[in-house]
This record gives C-alpha cells, sequence and structure tokens, in this order.
C-alpha cells in the first residue's frame, strides 16, 4: 500500500464514571491507559481470557507508591478498553511475597482443580521469600500454584507449593504457561538469570525440565524475565516467537522486551535469528506478554514504564500505567520474519466525532488551526504516498513539548521528551530516544497513541514501536506537523474520542 499513515490518539482528563475515584481527576492520570486507582502497579501478570472477560492481573503494593512487598492486583474488561479494578487476587504468605507469573484455563481439568464441571482458572507464579535473599541464599524463587472457581474472585492455594523448587539460581522467576496441544501437555518458559529454562507437565503440579535456551544469544545487558512463548502464522507458515523481557540493557536505556523467532516442538526452541531485536524500542514498555486463551490472537500489554526512575516518576497517589493493548502479527521483511504490533481494533469504541481534510502542504501546518485546541481524546489520520523527514509537535502554552518524527538522513525514528515539562527527578530522563527504521519500503504507515502522559507510536505497519512517557506542568493542546521536504499530506481525517471513563 503506497501511503502515509499517522494515526494519533490524544487523551485530556475526564470525569470518571465506572470507576467512580475522584484520583482520576489527577494531574498525569492516564485517561485511555489502564492505571490504578492508587499505590504502586508494575508488570502485568495473569492475563487470561474467560466467559467474554479479559482478565488482568498485576504486580501491585497496595500501601505505598513505591515498590514493596508484592501482591497480584486485578482488573477485568468485557473490550480490552474499560477496566474495572477488582479486589487483590493474591497476598504475600509464609512462602513469600507474589512475584510475576501467568493464569490459564483448565479446561480439561488436568489439575483436578476444578469441581461439578468448572473449569479452574490456574494462577502459576512466583515466590519470592524476601528472608532467603536477606541471608544471600540463592533458591529464594519457587514457582507455585493457586486456583480459583468463581473466574478470579477468590483464590486457593495449591498446599504442594511450590511445585517448582529453585535449584540454585539467584534469578528463577516470572512462569509463562500454555497448553501444548500437539504433546498433550503444559508448557512453561520460565526466566533463569540469563536464559529461559523450559519445562512440560501433564497436571501443571509435577513439571519436567525440558531444555534451556538463551546462552549467548540476543541482548544481555541485564538479567533475562518475564519470558513468553507462543505460535504466529505467516502464509500458512507456523513461526514460534519467543519474548523475554531484559533489564537493564534496553535499546534506549533500562528495561526493555526483545524477541526471537524460531520452531518450537514443545521440548526445544531453536531459533532462525539469534541477534538482538526489539519488540518495543522505547524506553517505556516493559514485562510485556500475552493473553492466554484467546485462540489465534495474540494480544500483548506491557507495563509502561522504566526501571531506571519508576519509583521516582512526579504522580502523587498512584505510580505506572499499563501500554495499549497491542495485537501482534508476523510481517517479513526480505527473508526474516518479524513481529508487527498493532493498537487492538477495539479502539473504536471511542470514536465520537470527525472532521475530513485533503491535500495539505505540511512543511509547515498546525492542525489546531483546523480542529481548535485539543481538550480530550482526538484519533487522527493522515496519509501520504513517500517517506520523507517529518516531525510531528505536541505542545502546550507553557513552551514545553515533545517531538515524534523520522530523521531520513539517519533512517531512524525518534521521540524527543528533553522539553516535556518534569525530567529532572531522574538524570536521563530528558532524553531523545531512536530506532532504526526496519522496513525497506517508499511509503510509510504510522500510529500514535497519546495520553496526557505518554505516546506510543506504531511505525511501518507495526514493525517499529516506540513507547515514552513524559510529564508536561499543563496538558499539551497543540498539533504542529513540520518538515524541510516537499512533504504532501494527501488526506488527514481527525477524529475527537471518548475517554475510557465516560
Amino acid at each position: 500500500m503506497k501511503y502515509f499513515l499517522i494515526c494519533i490518539l490524544i487523551a485530556g482528563c475526564s470525569a470518571p464514571e465506572k470507576i467512580n475515584h475522584e484520583s482520576y481527576n489527577e494531574t498525569h492520570r492516564p485517561q485511555v491507559h489502564f492505571s490504578p486507582k492508587a499505590n504502586w502497579m508494575n508488570d502485568p501478570n495473569g492475563m487470561v481470557y474467560y466467559n467474554s472477560t479479559y482478565h488482568l492481573f498485576f504486580q501491585y503494593y497496595p500501601d505505598s507508591t513505591v515498590w514493596g512487598p508484592m501482591h497480584w492486583g486485578h482488573a477485568t474488561s468485557k473490550d480490552l478498553i474499560h477496566w474495572q479494578q477488582q479486589p487483590i487476587a493474591l497476598y504475600p504468605d509464609s512462602l513469600g511475597y507474589i512475584f510475576s507469573g501467568s493464569a490459564v484455563i483448565d479446561k480439561d481439568n488436568t489439575s483436578g482443580f476444578g469441581k461439578n464441571g468448572i473449569a479452574p482458572m490456574v494462577a502459576i507464579f512466583t515466590h519470592h521469600d524476601p528472608k532467603g535473599e536477606k541471608e544471600g541464599r540463592n533458591d529464594f524463587q519457587n514457582q507455585s500454584l493457586a486456583y480459583s472457581l468463581d473466574e478470579g474472585k477468590t483464590w486457593v492455594k495449591y498446599e504442594g507449593n511450590p511445585v517448582i523448587k529453585n535449584p540454585g539460581i539467584k534469578d528463577f522467576r516470572d512462569p509463562k504457561v500454555h497448553w501444548f496441544e500437539e504433546g498433550k501437555k503444559w508448557v512453561m518458559a520460565l526466566a533463569a538469570a540469563d536464559r529461559i529454562i523450559f519445562y512440560s507437565s501433564k497436571d501443571l503440579k509435577t513439571w519436567n525440565k525440558e531444555s534451556e535456551f538463551g546462552n549467548n544469544v540476543g541482548a544481555h545487558g541485564g538479567v533475562w524475565e518475564c519470558p513468553d512463548i507462543f505460535p504466529l502464522e505467516y502464509m500458512g507458515k507456523k513461526v514460534w516467537i519467543l519474548i523475554v523481557n531484559i533489564n537493564p540493557g534496553g535499546p534506549n536505556g533500562g528495561s526493555a522486551t526483545q524477541y526471537f523467532t524460531g520452531d518450537f516442538d514443545g521440548k526445544t526452541f531453536s531459533p532462525y535469528q539469534t541477534d538482538t531485536r526489539w519488540l518495543d524500542y522505547g524506553p517505556d514498555e516493559y514485562a510485556g506478554v500475552t493473553w492466554s486463551n484467546t485462540g489465534e490472537r495474540k494480544i500483548f500489554l506491557g507495563w509502561m514504564s522504566n526501571w531506571q526512575y519508576a519509583n521516582v516518576v512526579p504522580t502523587e497517589k498512584w505510580r505506572s500505567a499499563m501500554t495499549i493493548p497491542r495485537e501482534l502479527a508476523l510481517e517479513k521483511e526480505d527473508s526474516l520474519y518479524m513481529v508487527a504490533s498493532q493498537p487492538v481494533k477495539e479502539l473504536d469504541v471511542l470514536d465520537k466525532t470527525s472532521v475530513n481534510l485533503k491535500n495539505i502542504d505540511a512543511g509547515n501546518f498546525d492542525l489546531t488551526s483546523k480542529t481548535g485546541k485539543i481538550s480530550g481524546p482526538v484519533y487522527l489520520n493522515i496519509s501520504s504516498d513517500k517517506i520523507k523527514s517529518f516531525s510531528i509537535t505536541l505542545s502546550n502554552t507553557l513552551n514545553e513539548k515533545v517531538v515524534i518524527g523520522y530523521d531520513e538522513s539517519a533512517n531512524n525514528y525518534f521521540i524527543d521528551r528533553t522539553k516535556s515539562g518534569k525530567t529532572n527527578f531522574e538524570k536521563d530522563f530528558a532524553s531523545k530516544s531512536i530506532a532504526p527504521r526496519l522496513s525497506s519500503a517508499e511509503n510509510v504507515n504510522m500510529i500514535l497513541v497519546i495520553d496526557d502522559v505518554s505516546v506510543e507510536m506504531f511505525a511501518d505497519n507495526g514493525l517499529l514501536v516506540m513507547t515514552a512517557i513524559f510529564f508536561p506542568n499543563e496538558n499539551f493542546s497543540r498539533i504542529h506537523i513540520g518538515s524541510q521536504n516537499d512533504f504532501k499530506i494527501k488526506e488527514l481525517t481527525f477524529h475527537a474520542l471518548k475517554g475510557i471513563r465516560h
């Protein structure tokens, strides 16, 4: 498709209705992303779809806005966009804090946890023993189970926990489990220091080690964490995707998400490539994994922050948000299989009104002169025929700004937040993040999802993704498009959208 497409979603503040909590009007509160009502949140956990409901569990500390003893928080949604926060699902116990993990629907009751024909929802998580850590032992992280028979409302921890005991690896965590149909067994990908260990089980309780992957492949600037493994199809060929989050060592500093493509036989992952590929090049997507029980559809969600500054960002009563849920697909660039990400189609539920413009000279174009001051969510669709250097500037009356764009001479995309407002809470926050263009096509398409405090960029059919957060002293209200080249916009459609709490 020979055109240039940019989609921008900008969210302003609006009073919450579905969640009756005044904090959702607070300064820097995300309006089109999930954030907790109060206190600390990090990794998404246990994401599972069941009975027309998406479940999002997450690392949560209910007693502070900084990291502490981990619980599993819980939220639910019917459409991936509007979320209701539920009571805490899992609390720390004598075996330790409740670290990251996954959840599955055991429809055949292989575990025996089901009763009266009810399929159990089973959570597989890491028990982190703080006492063992303090004593300097290497076996303080072990894998455990809990199950629910009422769709995640209440949970029972398995009396035989832990089900996988630590063999003496300091970082031994974040189990991601799925049903491997060909082998009629459950498969677990587990992060173990600098590699992934695969285990299998017939009943979720007794696990056997199958293989290891990761020695001297991919990025190793930090500890490997939060893995995921699943297949995607490209023109009838099944390709397995192994996601590995890493902290630190990301392409623009701190934590980030890398991935590998290859074959998987239920025992061994055989990679097609051993170089480093990033699912998101920006500084603020981490611990991303996919929902289980969604069939062939693979929906990804990440924590929208970075361990370099997550504990000190300038929000008062809560910290952190999740990314927009993203649809994953497989693309091929030359001979290489690559994972592409796009915002889920469910974002369409936010559409309210639109304005259409055509044949625009974009060398110096003030969009808000046509649409008025941006005061709420917006979806902007721009098409052109050929990629050239360009910039999209979000700004306010205080001359604070974030600049997103493409540099043709360097063949790089970028997000520049050096003048975005509050930046002095961490020495490296005021930064310009860059990412190489991965596509060789003459045309380009791009989606930008912009909330009060974040931007997510999806370029070239989502082959290149960047996420960045920022904290202006006044919400951005203007959009300006500029280029030093002969840049013509063929068509521009401006959509005003509802915030997710209307």
